[in-house]
């Protein structure tokens, strides 16, 4: 069968069956990756996936049901009914009726375009210019070059149909420099078509590697703290679920409550942006309109992040932040683009306003080190010691511990060096500038 001629017999085969609704999340992706090593490949992948998420509501509960193989609607039906009959809860689950949806332009991407053939050699190029650029590179733990095309179908009995055309392009290197006895190795992305130009990449990568050698660490103590955008947007990554209205309806967030409350500094606003020109979106895995979302406003929380199953409870409208880990995956909640808004202090102004103190430049143990229902964490870090604003030398072996919350409250300046993550879980990108902070509790020796 044809997707449509599926589609219509696993929606006709539900109705007679007793559903009330029934939903098909149907996602095709055509991808191609490389990565050259030694100047030959490494790894190599070109596939097209496909499969088709079935959704029933039946006696007002959830089931699903997964294929990869159009055949069989009625027995895929049966499947998602059993399902739901095994369900306990009794929350209502919505389902989005038809609606209109913003215009999303994508930015051109020329990289999509190359062939396979052009791909592998742009991976090659990028090695040998790694390799070239500085004497102390030793060689290279990845070179990367990734495209792919998802396409995405989000139609259900109530009239919805959602059709989107999604393009993604990155590239990665891994310098690895070595000095004497240490090697160390020093990690670098860009994302969308600007990646043939990767000249910047390769010097952030080799940067990141040389600022590792010669560390050690420092007294343990409070210490003034600037953590830079990377560092900081996985810290704000890690946490970004306490956001989640889901996880807050469970008690599950530290959040909890406290709609209109001051949770940080008022030089922080946190926007969810389905809009950002890095990777825009139309709407979310439940076809609701996307929309702009000031999640914090001046330190103030404004807003949950909500699919249409915790807007209802809520009483609110959905963020347009449904999300599914995968097409086989249930309907959660996830952020499209999720970030600090930007100041105006560059990061090496930043850098004299730390003064003396320490810059973090690398976290460690994100998801075993935190508790996003109290928001403490102990973190392993690497970094560079400041004195009087200029970087004295390389600091590694340290812990960094504190609250969240605690920390949001005392970040004294907000970078302008905006930057974003590769795509996560569910396609969220979180991104953050780099954060000055009052101080920070450093465990050393």
């Amino acid at each position: 069968m044809t997707f449509e001629q599926f589609r219509d017999a696993c929606f006709k085969s539900a109705l007679e069956k007793g559903c009330e609704s029934a939903e098909v999340y149907c996602g095709r992706t055509d991808s191609f990756s490389v990565n050259v090593l030694d100047g030959d490949i490494e790894r190599y992948k070109s596939a097209k996936d496909s499969g088709l998420n079935l959704r029933v509501i039946f006696n007002g509960k959830n089931g699903y049901a997964y294929t990869e193989v159009f055949e069989d609607p009625d027995f895929l039906v049966d499947r998602a009914i059993d399902n739901a009959r095994a369900i306990e809860n009794t929350d209502v689950n919505p389902m989005q009726s038809a609606c209109e949806y913003p215009s999303i332009i994508e930015t051109k991407n020329p990289v999509l375009h190359m062939t396979e053939s052009e791909k592998i050699d742009l991976a090659m190029r990028m090695e040998r210019d790694t390799l070239a650029f500085d004497g102390r590179v030793n060689r290279l733990g990845y070179c990367t070059v990734e495209t792919g095309v998802n396409v995405t179908h989000i139609h259900n009995t109530l009239g919805l149909r959602a059709d989107s055309t999604e393009n993604y392009s990155y590239g990665i290197i891994g310098a690895i420099l070595r000095q004497g006895e240490e090697e160390h190795e020093g990690y670098s992305f860009k994302m969308g078509g600007d990646i043939s130009n990767y000249g910047d990449m390769i010097k952030e990568s080799v940067d990141n590697a040389l600022i590792q050698f010669n560390a050690k660490t420092v007294d343990s103590g409070e210490y003034r703290v600037l953590i830079r955008n990377d560092a900081a947007g996985d810290l704000l990554g890690a946490f970004s679920g306490i956001f989640s209205a889901d996880n807050v309806q469970k008690g599950l967030s530290l959040l909890k409550d406290k709609i209109g409350e001051r949770i940080a500094n008022d030089n922080i606003t946190i926007l969810d942006d389905p809009f950002e020109k890095g990777y825009p979106r139309a709407f979310d895995a439940e076809g609701v309109p996307s929309v702009l979302t000031t999640v914090v406003e001046n330190g103030l929380l404004k807003s949950y992040l909500h699919n249409l199953k915790t807007a209802l409870k809520d009483g609110v409208e959905s963020t347009s932040n449904a999300g599914r880990d995968s097409v086989a995956s249930p309907v959660g909640i996830a952020p499209s683009n999720f970030y600090i808004v930007a100041g105006e202090k560059s990061y090496d102004e930043l850098v004299a306003e730390l003064d003396s103190g320490i810059i973090i430049t690398e976290l460690g143990g994100l998801h075993a080190g935190l508790n996003e229902v109290s928001g403490d964490f102990s973190l392993l870090a690497k970094g560079l010691l400041v004195e009087n604003g200029s970087v004295i030398r390389s600091v590694e072996q340290i812990t960094c511990a504190g609250n969240f919350l605690s920390l949001m409250k005392d970040i004294i300046a907000v970078g302008s060096d905006m930057k974003f993550g590769l795509p996560g879980a569910a396609m969220a990108r979180i991104g953050c500038p780099s954060l000055l902070i009052g101080k920070l509790m450093i465990s050393g020796k």
